[in-house]
């Protein structure tokens, strides 16, 4: 199975991890600070800006566009519940 590094800038760890994986599932297991509401019904929480690899996450969907339209997202950031590894990349909580 394919592998990608992802960064955590607030921490400063790099996690090697199998590649589709979500962010959200590495930032939970390494304590990254990444904030998230998902399960109490806040979609728009984990919001997070990519550093570096943009490209590397899967494509946004129509709803994560959505979302990050409704709370006024910058060009990089992305839903950490939403985006999969597919390529190195480092991330930062916003």
């Amino acid at each position: 199975m394919a592998k990608a590094n992802i960064t955590f800038e607030d921490i400063d760890r790099t996690v090697s991890v199998p590649a589709g994986t979500r962010v959200i599932e590495v930032s939970e297991q390494v304590g990254a600070g990444i904030v998230y509401g998902c399960r109490e019904g806040d979609c728009g929480t984990c919001i997070m800006h990519v550093q570096e690899g943009w490209h590397n996450l899967t494509e946004p969907s129509v709803l994560e566009e959505k979302v990050l339209k409704e709370n006024m997202a910058g060009r990089h950031d992305r839903l950490a519940c939403q985006a999969q590894i597919i390529g190195d990349c480092r991330i930062k909580p916003t």
